[in-house]
C-alpha cells in the first residue's frame, strides 16, 4: 500500500448530490498536476465492472463546476455485491494499471470501497456526497447545502399561499434514513413540527398543538416531514383531518427536487477542497480514508469505521425546534 500512485479512477456512486462535479473537477486537476494520469469510470461500480472507464484531461472537466449531477453517472451496483463481480472490475483496473481510487458517494459506496481495497490491495479515498448529511465524521456532505437551500426556497412559496388561504400545509422533504433536510429546512422556515426517522413521532402531541393553535386563531402552520419518519405526511394528513375536520389541510411532497440544481458556493469550495485533498492523501501515502471537514479543518476517518457510524441529530436541534415554534 506504500507503492507510489502513478494512475488514479474516480467515480461517483449512489444517490446523485449537487456538487459532485466539483468535486470530479479538483480530483481529475489536482492528480494532473502530480503527474498522475486520472481515469473516470462511468456509472460508479457498474462501469468498474462492464470495463466503461474513460481517460480524463483538464479540458474533460471545464465548464462543469456550476453544474448538478454528474458527468461520470452514477448506479447502484448489484453484482459489484458479490466477489466475482468486484474480481471483474479488478482486472479492468489493472489491465490499465489504475492504482489508485477516489469514490464520491454514501456510505454504500464507502462500505464498498473499504471490501474492494481490502481484497485487492487497491488504496481507496472516500468523498462524502450526499444529500443526507448523515456520514459521521464530517460536518458537512456535497450536496447537502444546496438541498436544504432549493428545501427552504420551496418551502417559503409554500408559507406564502398558506398565509393566503388560513392553510395547514405539510410538506415532505428527503431523507429515508435521516432527518438533517428536514431539521434545517423546518427551522428555517419556522415550522411548527419538524418530524425525522431519528424521533419517534407522538401523533397525540401534534394534534393536541394544532387544537390549542386553532383557539388562538393561528391558522397557518407548518409541518416538515422527512419522507423516513414513520408516518409519513399523508399518513399525517388524515390523522389531523379526522380530528380537526374544519381545519384546511394540504399535503406538498418536494421530491427530487432536492437533488437537482446548480450547486450553491459552499457546496462548490467543500468539493472543491475535499476533491484536492483526496488526490494530496493518495500521493503522500495516506489511504483507505474518507476526506471530511470538522471545524473548518479537514478530517481523515478511516473507511472500516466509517461504514459502522452514522451522524447523530444533538439534542440542541430538537429544543430549539419545540421553544421557536411556540
Amino acid at each position: 500500500m506504500s507503492k507510489k500512485i502513478k494512475r488514479i479512477g474516480v467515480l461517483t456512486s449512489g444517490g446523485d448530490a449537487p456538487g459532485m462535479n466539483a468535486a470530479i473537477r479538483a480530483v481529475v486537476r489536482t492528480g494532473i498536476y502530480h503527474g498522475l494520469e486520472v481515469f473516470g469510470i462511468m456509472r460508479g461500480y457498474t462501469g468498474m465492472v462492464e470495463d466503461d472507464i474513460i481517460p480524463l484531461e483538464n479540458r474533460s472537466v471545464a465548464n462543469i463546476i456550476q453544474r448538478g449531477g454528474t458527468i461520470l453517472k452514477t448506479a447502484r451496483c448489484m453484482e459489484f455485491m458479490e466477489y466475482e463481480g468486484r474480481k471483474k472490475a479488478f482486472d479492468n483496473l489493472s489491465k490499465r494499471g489504475i492504482d489508485g481510487l477516489v469514490i464520491i458517494g454514501g456510505d454504500g459506496s464507502f462500505r464498498g470501497a473499504q471490501i474492494f481495497s481490502s481484497e485487492f490491495n487497491i488504496p481507496c479515498i472516500g468523498l462524502p456526497g450526499t444529500i443526507d448529511k448523515d456520514i459521521a465524521g464530517t460536518d458537512f456532505t456535497i450536496g447537502f447545502d444546496t438541498a436544504v437551500n432549493t428545501a427552504v426556497e420551496a418551502i417559503d412559496k409554500v408559507r406564502d399561499t398558506a398565509d393566503a388561504h388560513d392553510r395547514l400545509f405539510i410538506i415532505e422533504v428527503m431523507g429515508r434514513d435521516a432527518g438533517y433536510i428536514a431539521l434545517h429546512s423546518g427551522i428555517a422556515t419556522g415550522a411548527e413540527n419538524i418530524l425525522i426517522p431519528e424521533k419517534k413521532t407522538n401523533l397525540n402531541d401534534i394534534l393536541q398543538s394544532l387544537e390549542e393553535k386553532e383557539k388562538r386563531k393561528k391558522l397557518v402552520n407548518l409541518i416538515i416531514v422527512a419522507e423516513g419518519d414513520e408516518f409519513g405526511a399523508n399518513e399525517i394528513a388524515g390523522h389531523i383531518s379526522q380530528r380537526l375536520p374544519k381545519l384546511e389541510v394540504r399535503v406538498c411532497i418536494l421530491g427530487h427536487i432536492q437533488r437537482g440544481g446548480s450547486p450553491t458556493c459552499m457546496d462548490r469550495l467543500l468539493a472543491s477542497r475535499m476533491g484536492y485533498h483526496a488526490v494530496e492523501s493518495l500521493v503522500e501515502g495516506r489511504h483507505n480514508v474518507f476526506v471530511g471537514i470538522v471545524n473548518n479543518k479537514m478530517n481523515y476517518t478511516a473507511l472500516n469505521e466509517a461504514v459502522k457510524k452514522k451522524q447523530r441529530i444533538n439534542e440542541d436541534w430538537m429544543n430549539i425546534v419545540k421553544i421557536l415554534a411556540t
